[in-house]
């Protein structure tokens, strides 16, 4: 008699991270030759369980040291209050329970919420891992999302075409402490939406598709300058995490040797504790080195690896980049290629980075910054400014955007000549940059144009700094004019709209006399006038229209 088991097969499609290029886990995937047993699986939770375990097996028999990500329907959670069968085969597998991460995938129409809570509360409390799936397509209520708190949210690649939906999505899995993926990417475009929306993982067609062996390598595109702009305090740790390998801390030499010479792309074994807590960090060369050497491997082959090992270097998930440095840079120079291990909350390894991968970014984001300094005033030009106004409008923040020049330039070079003026310019802008501060950012986009993101408690300083000098070129006295739009959550929705509510904001202030400051407040009529001629609250509407950046 057949079993339904003998017409299904596994698929395995690779997570890759966005930011190293790397494999970060294989997702199993069935694909029943014949029949329907998925359809199967969503209306019978214990059919769906055992998929899932066999899943699981299928994953372990190619022997693959990465991550796993294994789908389980929202309702078979609810209606079996956990899945203790996995949780048993990963322990009899030899993996770790936080080696898997359960996508737990839609519909979630009367699936029981607290049900589903309690079951999610279950898994995490014996070490898995949570994923939402098919957020953007499914029908998971934005409540629900919350409560679960995932430690992954995979989001169709449908809502790449809605950037401000991805970014939303984004600042909410940063409060949630959840990594973003897109799944069902198939071209270089979404790709580079996906990027520029701040996600973290992606999967599909583009980078391999679903195969019976999993994929030793996948296509990742070249990444153009400035895809991704790196925030001032330096890339999260998130960004470049890869998959740990992991033993028990009470495992031999000989079995870590077995790992490192059966995986020659491992650079290092981390041995976790009980609580998959790291407790000794094994490096594969000097590891290697103690068992080469003359009796090395009779003394040590069966002894403990832990006595090999070292005390691992270690950061939280929170970590920047920046962070991980000063960790690294703490301790013998023999340990600077050291893999740092990142631990959640309890302790327990989520993975590993590496320096090499950090260096890298860090350069290219220093070379892309540099490539856009204004060769004058060594100021970042529009892109570095517009991308930051595009991170306050997703995190919600009050912002107010300002764009400074100076009055009558041309008269200026014309009169005192164009070295005056280059002076003039350079002393504007270090006058700016000194009298910033916090997470304020001051750009010049060209000539004698400046803008100035900040909060709007940092105006007055700022203008009293910069507006209120005595400016000169040459003989002749210069005066500044000064448009500030101040944008609170929600009255624009990206940097071209705040751009277009400045614009008449700047003309209102180009037409007073002398040293003028106009301020308005995005989706309301009217200005103050704050500095200049007559500087009291005006009522006068401007049409707006959208400035040349």
């Amino acid at each position: 008699m057949h079993s339904w088991t003998d017409t299904l097969r596994f698929a395995f499609q690779p997570v890759v991270n966005l930011s190293t290029g790397a494999v970060a886990a294989l997702e199993t995937l069935a694909r029943p030759e014949t029949g329907d047993v998925l359809a199967e699986a969503r209306r019978d939770p214990e059919l769906d369980s055992k998929l899932t375990v066999l899943a699981l097996r299928t994953a372990t028999h190619k022997e693959t040291l990465l991550p796993l990500h294994l789908n389980v329907f929202a309702a078979t959670l609810a209606d079996l209050g956990g899945l203790t069968p996995l949780h048993d085969a990963v322990r009899a597998a030899g993996r770790l329970p936080w080696e898997v991460t359960l996508d737990v995938v839609p519909p979630y129409t009367h699936v029981p919420q607290q049900a589903l809570l309690e079951a999610v509360a279950a898994l995490r409390e014996q070490g898995f891992r949570i994923s939402a799936d098919g957020i953007g397509d499914g029908d998971v209520p934005l409540r629900l999302l919350t409560d679960l708190s995932p430690d992954l949210v995979k989001l169709d690649a449908s809502l790449l075409s809605r950037p401000a939906a991805v970014r939303a999505m984004r600042t909410l899995c940063e409060e949630l402490g959840a990594l973003v993926a897109v799944e069902g990417v198939e071209t270089e475009l979404q790709y580079a939406a996906a990027l520029s929306a701040g996600a973290q993982l992606a999967q599909g067609e583009l980078f391999a598709p679903p195969a019976r062996i999993p994929a030793a390598d996948v296509y990742v595109p070249p990444r153009s300058p400035g895809a991704v702009a790196m925030p001032r305090s330096g890339p999260s740790v998130r960004e470049f995490v890869r998959p740990a390998a992991v033993l028990p801390v009470t495992a031999s030499a000989g079995q870590v040797r077995a790992l490192l010479t059966g995986s020659p792309d491992v650079s290092g074994v981390l041995l976790v504790d009980q609580a998959g807590r790291p407790v000794r960090s094994v490096h594969r060369s000097r590891f290697l080195l103690s068992l080469s050497g003359r009796y090395g491997h009779a003394l040590y082959a069966d002894r403990p690896a832990f006595k090999l090992g070292d005390a691992p270097r270690m950061v939280g998930v929170d970590a920047t980049a920046w962070q991980v440095l000063d960790v690294v840079a703490i301790g013998g120079r023999d340990r600077t290629s050291d893999d740092v291990a990142v631990v959640d909350g309890r302790g327990r390894c989520v993975g590993v980075v590496r320096l090499a991968d950090l260096v890298r970014a860090l350069a290219e984001s220093r070379v892309e910054e540099a490539a856009g300094l204004n060769p004058l005033t060594r100021l970042p030009g529009s892109d570095a400014i517009t991308s930051e106004v595009d991170r306050w409008i997703a995190d919600g923040r009050t912002f107010a955007l300002s764009w400074l020049d100076i009055d009558h330039f041309k008269q200026v070079n014309d009169g005192a000549g164009f070295a005056a003026g280059d002076e003039l310019i350079r002393s504007v802008g270090r006058a700016l940059q000194q009298a910033v501060s916090g997470h304020a950012r001051v750009g010049h986009i060209g000539g004698d144009d400046f803008l100035v993101l900040a909060e709007e408690a940092a105006l007055d300083p700022l203008v009293g700094s910069v507006l209120d000098l005595p400016w000169t070129a040459g003989d002749r006295a210069v005066t500044l004019s000064l448009a500030t739009v101040v944008c609170a959550p929600g009255s624009v929705g990206d940097h071209r709209q705040a751009a277009a509510q400045l614009a008449p904001l700047k003309r209102a202030a180009k037409a007073l006399r002398g040293a003028s400051w106009v301020l308005g407040r995005a989706g309301l009529p009217g200005h103050e006038v704050r500095r200049g001629p007559g500087a009291a609250p005006a009522q006068a509407g401007c049409a707006a229209a959208e400035p040349r950046w």
